[in-house]
């Protein structure tokens, strides 16, 4: 942590609590096409496999359904109003603040779709240095750290990755960079189930003092 030069933050359960929403929306989608499943098994799976597109999502839950794409095309149009009405916390943007005015970089890395973040962050009162979003060919993950360790000239060790799914701290991982995991989602013990020495935080002022 103490090479850190730049921060790069997952943005659904991390900087914005939106992933309870989320979940919910997706629970219902799926139970309503897959009515042998209950509401809460598929909520639970959608919790799991986070960290990626919906769409991603479904392929690992309903490999080849032919109804995932109709499912997936619910949820994006489902979740849109929950999502603009969500906000940063004061914890969160004083947090950014501070990091920022450390001399830190501090962006946005997330599979939420690139046009929706912009939308978000353009109203947030709350500033980035990078905002990436998915789009087609180009999502969190290996993307968007070669996409930000190319553009500030970074190597590897200093990018930490902050985030509140299972599947961010494995694809900080695998890429070899440092990760965080912000407790929420999941509790520090699911964490530890990817490595031992996962650093977890209960909320992101606590990132300040690590």
């Amino acid at each position: 942590m103490a090479k850190t030069k730049a921060y790069l933050f997952d943005f659904d359960g991390t900087l914005v609590d939106t992933m309870p929403g989320f979940a919910d929306i997706a629970g219902k989608v799926m139970h309503r096409y897959h009515p042998e499943i209950s509401f809460e098994y598929a909520r639970q799976r959608y919790l799991e496999t986070s960290g990626n597109p919906f769409f991603k999502q479904l392929e690992i839950i309903f490999p080849g359904d032919p109804t995932n794409p109709e499912k997936a095309r619910i949820f994006e149009e489902t979740k849109i109003e929950g999502f603009f009405n969500s906000h940063f916390t004061g914890e969160v943007k004083d947090a950014i603040n501070a990091l920022r005015s450390a001399g830190h970089i501090a962006g946005i890395a997330s599979n939420n779709f690139q046009e929706l973040i912009d939308r978000f962050v353009a109203t947030g009162g709350l500033e980035f240095d990078i905002v990436l979003g998915f789009r087609p060919g180009f999502e969190k993950g290996p993307q968007h750290f070669d996409f930000v360790r190319h553009k500030y000239g970074l190597s590897k060790g200093d990018l930490t990755f902050v985030g509140d799914s299972l599947k961010d701290a494995e694809k900080a991982f695998d890429y070899g960079i440092g990760f965080v995991g912000i407790c929420g989602t999941f509790r520090p013990e699911d964490f530890r189930k990817i490595r031992e020495d996962i650093v977890t935080i209960e909320s992101m002022k606590e990132l300040l003092y690590l």
